[in-house]
C-alpha cells in the first residue's frame, strides 16, 4: 500500500476517503475504456514517484483476464514539479520497431491500460538463479541496449525522448539532491559553502565531459526491476517497462543503470565481462579506456542520485523500503570513485568524500529530525 504521513483520526479518515474516491474513479475509467466489468482492483506496490498502479481483474471470460492500470493522480498532474512525458508515443514507437514493451489496451491521458506481465522481474529472478542463468539473463538484458541505441528519430510524430537530453542542467539537480539529502547524513553536518561549490563543480565537470561524446536513445531507468518476464513465454524474454523517461544520453548510461543497480549485487568480474561483451555491439565504436572512464563518471552522478532518493524517502517520507540498498549503493560509488580519482582530478572533491565516507549510515526516523 502507498505510504502516508497523516496523523490523527480526522486525517486518517480523510486519507481513506480520498483512496476510496480514487479507486472508484479509476474503475469507472477502466470500464469506459474497455466496455468490461471490473471484478477487482489490486494495489501494485509503487516506487518512489507519484504514479499509482493497479492490477485489474475482470469478471468475464474474455482475454486478457487482467491488465495493469497506470494512473496519474490529479494532484500530480497539477504539481509544479516538472513531470515526465506521457508513455505514448514512445511505447508505440518501440513496439513498432520490435523492442519488447508491454502491449497497450487503452489510453485516455491520466490512465493507461497495459499488458499484465506478472510479478517476475529480473531483480527478483536473479535471487534464486544459478550463476549460469544469471549470466545468461544479464547478457539478454545488455543485448537490448545496442538495439535501443540504433533507433533514429522518425521524421513525423517524433517521441519526446528524442528532444530530451542528459545535460548539465539535469546533472546539477543530482548535485543538489546529493548535497541536501545525502551529505548531511554521511558527514553528520550540512556541507560548507566551499564544499558545496567544489562538489557542484565536480558534477558539472562530469556533464561537460560526457556532453562531448555521442548521445543515443536510452531507457533512462534500465534497472533489473524494470525488466519483466512475460507470463506466456516459456523461455526468458525480458520486457522493458517504465519507458516514459527515455531520453538521449551517453552510450554507457543504460549500462550504468543495469550493472550498477543498487538493488542487485553482481560480482565485479561479471560486470567487467558484460561491459566488454556489449561494447563492440554499440553503434558508436569507442576505445576501452574512454568507455570505462565514461561508465565510471556516469556511475558517480547516477548512483549519488539514487542514494539521495533512498535517504530522502526514509527521512522525509517515512518510506524505509529502500534502506537495504544503501550499502550496495555506497559500494558502487566507491568502485567508481577509486578509478575516477586517478583519471580525473576535477572530480576529486566528490571522490575524496566518497572514499572517506562511513560504510554505514544512521538513519533517523522522520519524526526525530529537527523541524
Amino acid at each position: 500500500m502507498r505510504s502516508w504521513r497523516a496523523t490523527g483520526s480526522l486525517a486518517r479518515r480523510s486519507f481513506v476517503e480520498a483512496e476510496k474516491k480514487e479507486r472508484l474513479n479509476v474503475q469507472a475509467q477502466i470500464e469506459k475504456l474497455t466496455g468490461r466489468s471490473v471484478m477487482a482492483l489490486e494495489d501494485v506496490e509503487p516506487g518512489l514517484g507519484h504514479r499509482h498502479f493497479f492490477r485489474v481483474r475482470f469478471g468475464d471470460q474474455k482475454k486478457p483476464r487482467s491488465m495493469i492500470a497506470r494512473f496519474e493522480p490529479t494532484a500530480a498532474l497539477s504539481s509544479e514539479t516538472p513531470s515526465e512525458p506521457p508513455l505514448e508515443p514512445i511505447r508505440a514507437f518501440l513496439e513498432k520497431r520490435g523492442l519488447p514493451v508491454p502491449r497497450s489496451y487503452g489510453d485516455n491521458g491520466p490512465l493507461q491500460l497495459l499488458e499484465d506481465l506478472g510479478n517476475t522481474s529480473l531483480e527478483n529472478r536473479v535471487l534464486t538463479a544459478s550463476t549460469t542463468e544469471r549470466k545468461s539473463l544479464y547478457r539478454e538484458a545488455c543485448a537490448l541496449i545496442p538495439r535501443l541505441q540504433r533507433l533514429q528519430a522518425p521524421s513525423v510524430k517524433k517521441p519526446a525522448a528524442f528532444e530530451r537530453f542528459w545535460n548539465q542542467e539535469l546533472v546539477l539537480t543530482k548535485a543538489t539532491k546529493w548535497l541536501e539529502w545525502s551529505f548531511p547524513l554521511l558527514q553528520g553536518r550540512p556541507a560548507h559553502p566551499q564544499e558545496r561549490t567544489e562538489i557542484r563543480q565536480a558534477f558539472s565537470f562530469v556533464a561537460q565531459t560526457l556532453s562531448q561524446g555521442p548521445q543515443r536513445l536510452a531507457h533512462r531507468d534500465f534497472k533489473a526491476a524494470n525488466l519483466h518476464f512475460r507470463n506466456e513465454v516459456s523461455t526468458p524474454k525480458l520486457t522493458m517497462i517504465d519507458l516514459q523517461g527515455a531520453f538521449l544520453a551517453p552510450p554507457e548510461y543504460d549500462l550504468v543503470c543495469l550493472l550498477r543497480d543498487s538493488h542487485v549485487t553482481l560480482p565485479e568480474v561479471e560486470v567487467i565481462s558484460l561491459l566488454e561483451e556489449t561494447r563492440p555491439d554499440l553503434p558508436d565504436q569507442v576505445d576501452k579506456e574512454t568507455f570505462l572512464r565514461r561508465f565510471d563518471l556516469i556511475t558517480l552522478v547516477r548512483v549519488c542520485k539514487d542514494l539521495s532518493h533512498y535517504l530522502h524517502a526514509a527521512t522525509q517520507l517515512s518510506d524505509r523500503r529502500y534502506l537495504p540498498f544503501v550499502p550496495q549503493a555506497l559500494s558502487n560509488l566507491r568502485k567508481a570513485a577509486e578509478r575516477a580519482d586517478t583519471r580525473d582530478p576535477e572530480v576529486g572533491p566528490l571522490t575524496h568524500f566518497l572514499l572517506t565516507a562511513p560504510e554505514t549510515i544512521e538513519i533517523p526516523m522522520s519524526d526525530e529530525l529537527p523541524r
